[in-house]
């Protein structure tokens, strides 16, 4: 299976790049993993909802560059559906079993995704509808990819 993090704004922090790595090393166990870090355009804090949308559209057309037509895409959206670990995992199987092994998980920018992002999208999930740091939700989604995989596998992990 291919998975591909395509996300918007580098990461900063010396600590989420190592766990990064670390999430990245333990998934290399049961899939191919590649993360796209594209760069965000800088939102002024007093930018009207004109120039977001701008904005958002930029980063849309990025992230659409490096979408393949064989990728069943997966955006994170906070209007997206809610699943349990064990729900994701499911979900990640069914691909696979469907022959979709080339999976995109999409991160927007500050902003969110652009409405282009949105309707390319196989699938919208949303992991809660609390608002978390971009840099820290790639840990979060690695870390779930991860546990989805050793659920798959019937493997312990903590619950």
């Amino acid at each position: 299976m291919n998975i591909t993090l395509i996300t918007v704004g580098k990461i900063k922090e010396k600590y989420l790049r190592e766990a990064i790595a670390e999430y990245k090393k333990r998934l290399s166990r049961y899939c191919k993993l590649d993360i796209i870090e594209l760069q965000d355009e800088k939102t002024p804090d007093n930018a009207s909802a004109k120039d977001e949308e701008i904005i958002k559209n930029k980063e849309g057309q990025l992230i659409l560059k490096y979408i393949k037509d064989n990728m069943h895409v997966v955006a994170l959206d906070l209007k997206g559906k809610m699943l349990s670990s064990e729900e994701l995992s499911g979900f990640i199987k069914d691909l696979g079993v469907k022959g979709e092994s080339n999976i995109a998980f999409l991160i927007g920018g500050s902003l969110g995704l652009s409405e282009s992002v949105l309707n390319r999208a196989n699938y919208r999930l949303c992991f809660s509808k609390m608002t978390f740091p971009h840099q820290l939700f790639r840990v979060m989604l690695l870390e779930q990819i991860y546990r989805g995989f050793r659920i798959m596998k019937g493997e312990p992990y903590h619950k």
